[in-house]
């Protein structure tokens, strides 16, 4: 049967095949045909329609960090050293020259070398066995720790003399909370973790310890704890920060052993303690605080070096004259750099460019400067007898946590 049309029917018909031809065209305009300079202007403008644009994931946020109660900000939740990039010298030490402070435990001296030109400009009498130089909180001021003489000795970084010392009993060591609060000076002999006001350096609590020879430490993410070596009866003592009281006591597995250094790695997941007898460095989990595990690098392994990139760790094995890298990444040792006359390694920091690792030769009164790149001795440079904890300054950071320079 023939279908007739009607008028109407002719009429609705091409009404919905003009919609589709304009439907058809709308779904191309997204594509333009004519490239001149007006529609593609007109184009670049358009929102796009497409639904996976419209549904696109935001970003993850950053974790934040519920941090020590007054501490600066964590800059990086993923890298502590954030703030350690090559050169990046804060405002209150860009003008400060560049030096290498050395103490010298037999000598009651401080040499002070142009790491220039590798050699010594100054010799700064000091108090009695001075074991470390020490960056304070606020970076204005370097605290020599003059451990027999009970005193510490303030050095001015900017033009490199030394103030009225002040009495302070077995100053072995010395720290300060992320805060800038408190000064924690490790009074290894004393057994005592002493908290004093981070600049008259008056006492204001002291925490006594079980474990023998407190001696280095290094601090959680957040600030809220750090991890102390006792290394005359080889512990570990895990520390609650703000109430200034020992939370965490650990015997490492090892006869012997002889903890030193202390850093934390760069996500802040694991510690890491040198040990001399042991031959390596111990791995910790912090927060849990369980038993570590022991990851062998050399002879008399001592002072632990992160470098600026975040990416290693240097280790000086001062019983064989090398130093060993560890690759945070990797999670293993990758090289062993042999000084060339062996010598003693110890401790130190690394240059602002992060080119160049200083260490003291504890025993051979002497100072070495490393390539960071070949591992090649730069320089070996004569010093007072007994050099120990020397400090490069200044270094990038926002603020000093202590010993000879852990910055955040």
């Amino acid at each position: 049967m023939q279908t007739h049309h009607t008028p109407t029917r002719r009429l609705l018909t091409a009404a919905l095949t003009a919609l589709t031809a304009l439907t058809a065209l709308a779904a191309c305009g997204s594509e333009p045909q004519d490239h001149t300079k007006d529609q593609t202007k007109d184009h670049a403008n358009e929102v796009p329609r497409t639904k996976a644009a419209a549904i696109q994931p935001a970003p993850p946020k950053a974790k934040t960090i519920r941090g020590l109660p007054g501490m600066p900000p964590v800059l990086d939740p993923t890298d502590v050293y954030a703030a350690d990039r090559p050169n990046r010298l804060s405002p209150v030490v860009k003008d400060f020259p560049s030096r290498v402070y050395v103490p010298n435990t037999e000598s009651d001296t401080v040499t002070v070398i142009d790491p220039k030109t590798y050699e010594v400009i100054q010799t700064i009498p000091v108090g009695a066995q001075p074991q470390h130089v020490v960056p304070s909180w606020d970076m204005k001021t370097l605290w020599v720790n003059n451990d027999k003489g009970n005193t510490l000795t303030p050095i001015d970084p900017k033009t490199g003399k030394a103030g009225k010392t002040v009495e302070v009993h077995d100053p072995y060591n010395l720290y300060f909370t992320p805060n800038g609060k408190y000064a924690i000076v490790m009074a290894s002999l004393d057994r005592e973790l002493v908290f004093r006001d981070a600049h008259t350096m008056k006492r204001v609590k002291t925490e006594p310890v079980s474990c023998y020879g407190v001696n280095h430490a290094d601090f959680s993410l957040d600030g809220r704890y750090f991890i102390v070596s006792c290394e005359f009866s080889g512990e570990l003592l895990k520390v609650d920060t703000e109430k200034m009281k020992v939370i965490g006591q650990e015997k490492l597995p090892f006869h012997g052993a002889m903890p030193q250094d202390v850093k934390i790695s760069p996500d802040g997941k694991r510690f890491y303690i040198a040990d001399m007898m042991a031959n390596g460095v111990w791995v910790l989990d912090g927060d849990k605080f369980t038993r570590p595990t022991l990851l062998p690098t050399g002879k008399g392994a001592h002072g632990l070096y992160v470098s600026r990139d975040s990416r290693e760790m240097y280790i000086s094995n001062r019983g064989e004259g090398t130093i060993s890298i560890f690759d945070f990444t990797q999670n293993k040792l990758t090289k062993k750099w042999h000084l060339p006359d062996g010598g003693s390694p110890d401790m130190g920091g690394v240059s602002a460019d992060g080119k160049v690792l200083w260490l003291s030769g504890r025993y051979d009164s002497e100072v070495y400067a490393i390539d960071t790149r070949t591992g090649i001795q730069l320089a070996s440079i004569p010093v007072g007898h007994g050099p120990h904890g020397l400090a490069v300054y200044p270094q990038p950071g926002r603020y000093s946590l202590g010993h000879t320079g852990i910055f955040r």
